[in-house]
């Protein structure tokens, strides 16, 4: 990777940002409730006239969950939400679970668009744990995750999971148990096996703007099918390289969706429509929301 190259992706990411992309994008994870309002009111209108045609906003807990509904209500399809329980926090009492899993089928009975997420294993704090000398029991975190796939297959609804490395194969076991149709590996850091295991299973990922400096997520684009993939931010999520001190928003999707097309050695249109085709097609954005 070559300097030249990370200039070249903050002039991308520039470009974008004063409404020069091109060609379409989706966000397909980024955290809306991290934002103030007013913030993320302005970016999302800056995102949609510079190309972007959707996000997709996942939640941390009910809490998280009712101010990304709120969110997506304003924005007329262009923002499909994502309820579920980051696994980055300790497991909630059964009440507090129960009312979470009720709430969420009482909007698939009203008929909303929307998925299963964030949800998954908690690598970082198992393992800052570890590091640390302390034991770390993840049972809870594994009965949780086994919940909500279970859901995303009772309901037919992708599912954004939080899998990192040595995590994946365990996700892997309880996805083909529940038989979960749309899988979404955010942000994934992986071995070669897993990610050979994840395609043959159809499970999807997406590509952080990282891509344009993390060997690991360059080499999971060279790997991965593009009908597999999909680009987001998990915004507001800092990143380095070429991105150092540049605020995170929808934008910089489209700097990933530039590097992926060189990688995959596409026309950045035709990357860009593949890419921008899986979301909608994973995520069920309405037609014509750009």
């Amino acid at each position: 990777m070559t300097e030249t190259r990370y200039d070249q992706g903050i002039t991308e990411a520039e470009a974008a940002r004063n409404g020069q992309a091109g060609f379409g994008w989706i966000d397909a994870h980024i955290h809306l409730d991290h934002y103030d309002e007013a913030k993320c009111e302005s970016m999302l209108a800056e995102a949609y006239a510079a190309g972007c045609e959707g996000v997709v906003g996942v939640s941390q807990n009910m809490a998280s969950c009712l101010t990304i509904r709120t969110i997506a209500q304003r924005h007329n399809g262009r923002v499909v939400p994502a309820y579920g329980f980051h696994p980055e926090q300790p497991v909630p009492d059964e009440a507090d679970i129960a009312l979470l899993l009720d709430w969420i089928r009482a909007r698939h009975a009203e008929g909303e668009r929307f998925a299963i997420g964030e949800v998954g294993l908690p690598y970082f704090t198992r393992t800052n744990a570890e590091k640390a000398g302390q034991p770390f029991d993840e049972s809870g975190h594994l009965l949780l995750l086994d919940r909500f796939a279970a859901l995303a297959a009772e309901l037919d609804r992708p599912i954004a999971l939080h899998v990192i490395h040595e995590d994946g194969n365990k996700v892997c076991d309880l996805l083909e148990r529940h038989g979960v149709r749309r899988a979404h590996f955010h942000y994934f850091k992986g071995d070669r096996a897993t990610i050979e295991r994840m395609i043959a299973k159809g499970y999807y990922v997406s590509i952080t703007p990282d891509v344009l400096y993390d060997e690991q997520s360059r080499e999971l684009v060279r790997l991965y099918p593009i009908e597999l993939m999909m680009t987001e931010t998990d915004g507001p999520w800092p990143f380095e390289g070429p991105f150092q001190g540049v605020e995170t928003t929808p934008m910089l999707a489209s700097a990933a969706v530039r590097e992926i097309a060189v990688l995959k050695g596409l026309d950045v249109r035709e990357a860009a429509a593949a890419l921008a085709g899986t979301a909608k097609r994973v995520y069920g954005f309405a037609a014509g929301t750009r």
